[in-house]
């Protein structure tokens, strides 16, 4: 146990710049912590202990905001950053030195028995707010960008993006990088999908205003002034202009 809060220690002076000291690391990171009641309620969930295990990592959700199963296998040197949200379900397999940010939810896609959740290899790195759904298998050091929502498999090395996930391709990868906090220029984003929506609807709208006035141009009707203000056209005056 002890060897392995060293190694968990180390993990998180590699992997997070803002940690200064070991006492800080002890005593402030929560993903330290409900690691190592992991480790506890793992044993005693296996040694047949459930109620047991499942109260105590009750308690370490309310202490750590971080919710890890007694069931779920999880590998050495794991590092969640920050932790709050996070959800590693029942049957949910972790390997070695995975980082999981913020989030982050490791869940079922339904309720029958037996294996429900996802396979994580090792070095896989998933991004804050990612859900990945269903018994399926990240590949080795794959990378799981923000808010993605992955349910299929993803290949190792690979990086996974978007709503549903998506594989880019490599030289996307190189250029686009991963950034496990933000979204990607190249990610399919609803939001920003929805404002480029309104903004091509807009442009469609301004193209038949426009063509409406050369229209009444050619009638002869006068129209410099409704052209002026083609932004706040109001179509019921159209009709009045016309009558």
């Amino acid at each position: 146990m002890l060897e392995n809060i060293r190694e968990d220690i180390a993990s998180v002076f590699d992997r997070d710049p803002a940690a200064r000291t070991t006492f800080e690391v002890l005593t402030c990171y929560p993903g330290l912590h409900a690691r190592t009641v992991h480790r506890l309620t793992h044993k005693l969930w296996r040694a047949d202990f459930k109620w047991l295990a499942r109260f105590l990592s009750h308690i370490a959700r309310g202490l750590t905001g971080i919710e890890i199963h007694p069931g779920a296998t999880i590998g050495r040197r794991l590092f969640i950053d920050h932790g709050m949200g996070v959800v590693i379900g029942e049957t949910a397999e972790i390997g070695d030195d995975v980082t999981i940010y913020h989030g982050v939810t490791l869940g079922g896609t339904s309720w029958r028995h037996g294996k429900r959740h996802p396979s994580l290899g090792n070095g896989v790195v998933v991004g804050a707010g990612a859900k990945i759904l269903g018994p399926i298998c990240i590949g080795e050091n794959a990378k799981i960008g923000s808010n993605a929502v992955v349910v299929k498999d993803v290949p190792a090395e690979a990086t996974a993006v978007g709503i549903p996930a998506r594989i880019l391709d490599e030289e996307k990868q190189n250029k686009a990088g991963f950034n496990p906090y933000g979204l990607g220029n190249d990610q399919n984003d609803p939001l920003n999908k929805a404002l480029h929506g309104l903004l091509t609807h807009s442009m469609t709208v301004d193209q038949h205003i426009e063509f409406i006035l050369r229209q009444l141009e050619k009638m002869g009707v006068p129209v410099a002034e409704e052209r002026a203000t083609a932004d706040k056209f109001d179509p019921g005056h159209l009709n009045k202009i016309v009558d």
